[in-house]
């Protein structure tokens, strides 16, 4: 029997979709990824929902990939951000801890982001070797053009003030103050006309569907490839090994 790895909670029109995997910080698994894309699925054909918050249990909101699973997993990621992009009604992710790599996809994918002050954040794949393609599709419309260069390129750990400057979030709250900080939005969304919203957010995201479809195909080949590459193998071993990669000099 597959372990229950999302919960789906709808409650006076609120759905709350919480990944539940903390012993591997959430990191989007098979079954994870199956589970989430199942419940965001079932909140956007719910006619009682009028506004999605993706939660989480544990110290960590998401690790991004599994690492433990063959490199061919990741061709499940794009899915799940274009589902949340495309999602009729607003969806606000609430962190009351850190991100990485394709969790900070998720982020970017959704409406609103609100995140306790502090969450850190991180663009871990070149420093594994790979390449931060995939969850580009979504984050970089988010990033002013110089943080995405400079983070993306030296994987440097962010915190949550700086995501929220930078646009990766839309407010960072000290963590006493995420709930509230998260029903004031859903407070001001309730009162938008369904069909409005999903309108708007049609006009919002109109580079999701066909566009997006086509960078996730060249995304996926990119990535595919950097998994495959002798250095993308050696940095995913180096971090199962927990040392350091054969090309990080040592003096």
């Amino acid at each position: 029997m597959t372990a229950k790895l999302v919960h789906l909670n709808v409650q006076s029109g609120i759905a709350t979709v919480t990944l539940d995997s903390p012993a591997n910080r959430n990191a989007l698994s098979t079954p994870l990824r199956a589970q989430l894309v199942d419940a965001v699925e079932r909140t956007a054909e719910d006619d009682s929902v009028r506004v999605v918050v993706l939660a989480h249990t544990g110290p960590v909101f998401c690790a991004g990939m599994d690492l433990t699973e063959p490199p061919e997993a990741v061709n499940g990621l794009p899915p799940i951000l274009e589902r949340i992009c495309t999602h009729p009604k607003p969806v606000i992710a609430k962190l009351a801890g850190h991100a990485r790599a394709g969790g900070i996809g998720l982020v970017a994918a959704a409406d609103i982001a609100v995140a306790a002050a502090h969450a850190t954040f991180a663009f871990t794949e070149v420093r594994l070797g790979v390449v931060p393609a995939v969850i580009s599709v979504t984050v970089l419309p988010r990033l002013l053009p110089r943080a995405a260069n400079e983070l993306f390129l030296t994987g440097e750990t962010f915190n949550a003030t700086r995501a929220s400057a930078i646009g990766l979030l839309t407010s960072a709250v000290p963590a006493d103050q995420l709930d509230a900080e998260v029903n004031r939005y859903i407070g001001m969304l309730l009162k938008g006309g369904p069909q409005a919203l999903a309108l708007t957010k049609q006009l919002l995201h109109r580079s999701c569907g066909p566009t997006m479809v086509h960078d996730f195909a060249a995304m996926l080949e990119l990535s595919a490839a950097r998994f495959a590459s002798a250095e993308g193998r050696e940095g995913i071993r180096a971090f199962a090994e927990k040392r350091p990669a054969s090309w990080i000099p040592t003096s």
